[in-house]
Protein backbone atom coordinates (compact mmCIF):
# COMPACT_ATOMS: atom_id res chain seq x y z
CA UNK A 1 0.00 0.00 0.00
CA UNK A 2 1.49 3.35 -0.99
CA UNK A 3 1.56 6.50 1.13
CA UNK A 4 -1.60 8.03 -0.34
CA UNK A 5 -3.62 4.85 0.17
CA UNK A 6 -2.43 4.59 3.79
CA UNK A 7 -3.39 8.21 4.36
CA UNK A 8 -6.84 7.80 2.82
CA UNK A 9 -7.38 4.71 5.01
CA UNK A 10 -6.35 6.74 8.07
CA UNK A 11 -8.81 9.52 7.24
CA UNK A 12 -11.60 7.02 6.61
CA UNK A 13 -10.92 5.31 9.94
CA UNK A 14 -10.85 8.55 11.96
CA UNK A 15 -13.34 10.65 9.97
CA UNK A 16 -15.99 10.60 12.73
CA UNK A 17 -13.42 11.58 15.35
CA UNK A 18 -12.19 14.48 13.24
CA UNK A 19 -15.74 15.67 12.58
CA UNK A 20 -16.58 15.51 16.28
CA UNK A 21 -13.59 17.64 17.17
CA UNK A 22 -14.41 20.09 14.39
CA UNK A 23 -18.07 20.28 15.42
CA UNK A 24 -17.08 21.42 18.90
CA UNK A 25 -15.00 24.32 17.58
CA UNK A 26 -16.97 25.41 14.50
CA UNK A 27 -20.15 27.47 14.85
CA UNK A 28 -21.92 26.15 11.72
CA UNK A 29 -21.82 23.44 9.07
CA UNK A 30 -19.83 25.43 6.53
CA UNK A 31 -17.13 26.11 9.10
CA UNK A 32 -17.07 22.45 10.19
CA UNK A 33 -16.09 21.55 6.65
CA UNK A 34 -13.40 24.25 6.65
CA UNK A 35 -12.03 22.96 9.95
CA UNK A 36 -12.16 19.38 8.68
CA UNK A 37 -10.14 20.33 5.61
CA UNK A 38 -7.59 22.13 7.77
CA UNK A 39 -7.23 19.06 9.99
CA UNK A 40 -6.81 16.74 7.01
CA UNK A 41 -4.19 19.08 5.58
CA UNK A 42 -2.34 19.17 8.91
CA UNK A 43 -2.48 15.38 9.14
CA UNK A 44 -1.11 15.08 5.61
CA UNK A 45 1.73 17.48 6.40
CA UNK A 46 2.64 15.48 9.49
CA UNK A 47 1.98 12.03 8.06
CA UNK A 48 5.61 11.29 7.14
CA UNK A 49 6.86 12.60 10.49
CA UNK A 50 4.51 10.40 12.56
CA UNK A 51 6.80 7.73 13.97
CA UNK A 52 4.22 5.73 15.85
CA UNK A 53 5.61 6.62 19.29
CA UNK A 54 2.04 7.24 20.42
CA UNK A 55 -1.18 5.58 19.36
CA UNK A 56 -2.49 6.68 15.98
CA UNK A 57 -5.74 7.81 17.63
CA UNK A 58 -3.77 9.99 20.05
CA UNK A 59 -1.86 11.60 17.20
CA UNK A 60 -5.05 12.23 15.19
CA UNK A 61 -6.81 13.77 18.22
CA UNK A 62 -3.83 15.97 19.02
CA UNK A 63 -3.51 17.24 15.45
CA UNK A 64 -7.28 17.80 15.19
CA UNK A 65 -7.49 19.66 18.51
CA UNK A 66 -4.48 21.88 17.91
CA UNK A 67 -5.51 22.60 14.32
CA UNK A 68 -9.04 23.59 15.34
CA UNK A 69 -7.76 25.75 18.18
CA UNK A 70 -5.34 27.46 15.80
CA UNK A 71 -8.10 27.92 13.23
CA UNK A 72 -10.30 29.57 15.86
CA UNK A 73 -7.46 31.87 16.87
CA UNK A 74 -6.79 32.83 13.25
CA UNK A 75 -10.42 33.69 12.71
CA UNK A 76 -10.39 35.64 16.01
CA UNK A 77 -13.85 34.37 16.81
CA UNK A 78 -15.22 32.05 19.49
CA UNK A 79 -18.31 30.03 18.65
CA UNK A 80 -21.38 30.82 20.73
CA UNK A 81 -23.15 27.57 19.93
CA UNK A 82 -22.34 24.34 18.17
CA UNK A 83 -24.60 21.90 16.37
CA UNK A 84 -23.72 18.24 16.28
CA UNK A 85 -23.77 17.26 12.63
CA UNK A 86 -21.87 13.97 12.61
CA UNK A 87 -23.68 10.88 11.39
CA UNK A 88 -26.59 10.69 13.79
CA UNK A 89 -28.52 7.59 12.74
CA UNK A 90 -32.01 8.14 11.42
CA UNK A 91 -33.46 5.58 13.78
CA UNK A 92 -32.58 7.69 16.84
CA UNK A 93 -35.61 9.44 18.32
CA UNK A 94 -35.79 13.17 17.71
CA UNK A 95 -35.74 13.73 21.47
CA UNK A 96 -32.30 12.09 21.67
CA UNK A 97 -31.08 14.25 18.81
CA UNK A 98 -32.33 17.38 20.54
CA UNK A 99 -30.57 16.40 23.77
CA UNK A 100 -27.32 15.74 21.90
CA UNK A 101 -27.63 19.07 20.07
CA UNK A 102 -28.24 20.87 23.37
CA UNK A 103 -25.26 19.16 25.00
CA UNK A 104 -22.99 20.27 22.16
CA UNK A 105 -24.36 23.82 22.32
CA UNK A 106 -23.51 23.94 26.01
CA UNK A 107 -20.06 22.44 25.38
CA UNK A 108 -19.56 25.08 22.68
CA UNK A 109 -19.72 27.77 25.38
CA UNK A 110 -16.73 26.33 27.25
CA UNK A 111 -13.17 27.55 26.84
CA UNK A 112 -10.93 25.91 24.25
CA UNK A 113 -9.06 23.56 26.58
CA UNK A 114 -12.22 22.64 28.49
CA UNK A 115 -13.93 21.75 25.19
CA UNK A 116 -11.01 19.54 24.23
CA UNK A 117 -10.97 17.79 27.59
CA UNK A 118 -14.70 17.08 27.73
CA UNK A 119 -14.76 15.93 24.12
CA UNK A 120 -12.01 13.41 24.81
CA UNK A 121 -13.76 12.29 27.98
CA UNK A 122 -17.03 11.81 26.07
CA UNK A 123 -15.08 9.67 23.62
CA UNK A 124 -14.21 7.50 26.64
CA UNK A 125 -10.50 8.21 26.51
CA UNK A 126 -8.59 7.43 29.67
CA UNK A 127 -7.09 10.21 31.77
CA UNK A 128 -3.65 9.04 30.65
CA UNK A 129 -4.63 9.26 26.97
CA UNK A 130 -6.18 12.69 27.50
CA UNK A 131 -3.02 13.81 29.28
CA UNK A 132 -0.87 12.56 26.42
CA UNK A 133 -3.01 14.33 23.82
CA UNK A 134 -3.27 17.65 25.66
CA UNK A 135 0.12 17.76 27.33
CA UNK A 136 -1.38 17.94 30.83
CA UNK A 137 -0.67 15.59 33.72
CA UNK A 138 -3.24 12.83 34.30
CA UNK A 139 -4.12 14.08 37.80
CA UNK A 140 -4.64 17.59 36.41
CA UNK A 141 -6.94 16.11 33.75
CA UNK A 142 -9.01 14.40 36.45
CA UNK A 143 -9.40 17.59 38.47
CA UNK A 144 -10.21 19.73 35.44
CA UNK A 145 -12.77 17.23 34.13
CA UNK A 146 -14.50 17.16 37.49
CA UNK A 147 -14.78 20.95 37.42
CA UNK A 148 -15.89 20.96 33.78
CA UNK A 149 -18.63 18.40 34.44
CA UNK A 150 -19.90 20.51 37.34
CA UNK A 151 -19.82 23.63 35.16
CA UNK A 152 -21.74 21.81 32.42
CA UNK A 153 -24.38 20.66 34.92
CA UNK A 154 -24.94 24.25 36.00
CA UNK A 155 -24.99 25.56 32.41
CA UNK A 156 -27.28 22.78 31.19
CA UNK A 157 -29.82 23.24 33.98
CA UNK A 158 -30.32 26.96 33.42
Amino acid sequence: MDKEQRFVALIEEYQRVIYKVCSVYAPDRSRIDDYFQEVVLALWRGFDAFRGESKTATWVYRVALYTCISFVRRRMRRPQSVRLTVDIKDEEPSETRERIDELYRVIGRLGRLDKALILLWLEERSYDEIAEITGLKANNVAVRLSRIREKLRKMYNR
